[in-house]
């Protein structure tokens, strides 16, 4: 049904999308302190896919045109913002969005159900508004958990959940009700027998944009091996392994997925490939006195509650990072 004049169309979130990459990362460094590489990728990757879904709104003969998404591959160790970054980006765009962690997919037998379940639950994100969910963003996690163990007979269904994965990323129609949700299957039916219009049964997965990330603890190691770079003497300390980590991550190639364990299909379908770096004490501290909706701010309204003023100095604040680091958990340090 048409929106009424009060009530504004979702769809124009998408319409009148003009925003460029700039105003994207402007707006990210509010709230993520650091990361710029991975703050710019992003920034491009969301605005060149929006621009293109916009174009085939006004333009329907584009969408039938061939078309790479701008999928895209997020490294780098826990803490470092890479849920909190898409979860900004997706709010600041106003397009639906879910996170799924890549694990759970692994665990069960049916894993094509489990993999299209992403879908519906974007569809429930966007209240039920398929046109709309058509549009979002699915975030998977711990994505490295899916890799293939090479042959050690641990690979339970590594390959599986890949193949069924790079379907949903190419492009495939989804059946909106599971199989095995009898509740959504009653009420689409009720719905028809009311002399609704029949809820649509399928959507695509053409226009969605997937975003996935890992740890991928040991592709360093990998790295290292194909570049034959190995550290000359003793290593001063943990600092210098965690850097030259960061460093490396940086220069992964397809190749070095393949060997991690990964089908070539299934990488190649993830063409934007960014590296996260580790926090340090200078970057917590950061966190705690610039970024907006820290830990800190949500301290001070807690106190609030209590009626009481809360002001931490900044020798304080310094202590808190230190302590922090040493907890090498990322900004989840700075809660403990």
């Amino acid at each position: 049904e048409p929106p009424t004049e009060n009530q504004s169309d979702p769809m124009d979130i998408i319409r009148k999308f003009f925003l460029k990459p700039r105003d994207i990362k402007d707006d990210l460094d509010r709230f993520v302190i650091r990361q710029d590489e991975a703050k710019r990728a992003m920034a491009v990757a969301v605005c060149d896919h929006y621009n293109h879904v916009r174009r085939c709104l006004e333009n329907p003969d584009l969408v039938e045109r061939p078309y790479m998404k701008q999928n895209v591959l997020l490294l780098g160790p826990t803490g470092v913002g890479k849920t909190y970054l898409l979860r900004t980006l997706a709010r600041l765009i106003g397009v639906p969005f879910v996170k799924a962690d890549a694990t759970k997919f692994s665990e069960t037998g049916y894993v094509g159900h489990d993999v299209e379940d992403m879908v519906r639950d974007l569809v429930r994100s966007a209240n039920s508004d398929v046109e709309l969910a058509k549009y979002g963003i699915i975030y998977i996690d711990e994505i490295d958990k899916i890799a293939a163990s090479g042959g050690q007979g641990k690979d339970v269904s590594g390959k599986g959940v890949q193949t069924n994965l790079l379907k949903l990323m190419e492009e495939t129609d989804v059946n909106l009700v599971s199989q095995s949700d009898m509740m959504g299957q009653m009420q689409a039916m009720m719905e028809m027998q009311r002399g609704g219009k029949a809820p649509a049964r399928t959507m695509s997965t053409r226009h969605i944009l997937f975003i996935v990330s890992g740890a991928f603890t040991g592709m360093a190691e990998i790295i290292r091996k194909r570049l034959n770079t190995h550290v000359i003497g003793f290593s001063s300390g943990s600092e210098s392994d965690e850097f030259e980590e960061d460093r490396l991550l940086h220069q992964a190639t397809t190749r070095d997925f393949v060997d991690f364990g990964y089908e070539p299909e299934f990488i190649g379908r993830l063409p934007v490939r960014v590296a996260f770096d580790s926090l340090k004490e200078q970057d917590l501290l950061e966190i705690l006195e610039q970024a907006e909706d820290n830990i800190l701010r949500k301290y001070i309204e807690d106190f609030k509650g209590y009626g009481i003023e809360l002001s931490v100095d900044s020798k304080a604040l310094r202590k808190i990072a230190e302590r922090a680091e040493g907890e090498k958990t990322g900004a989840r340090g700075l809660m403990t």
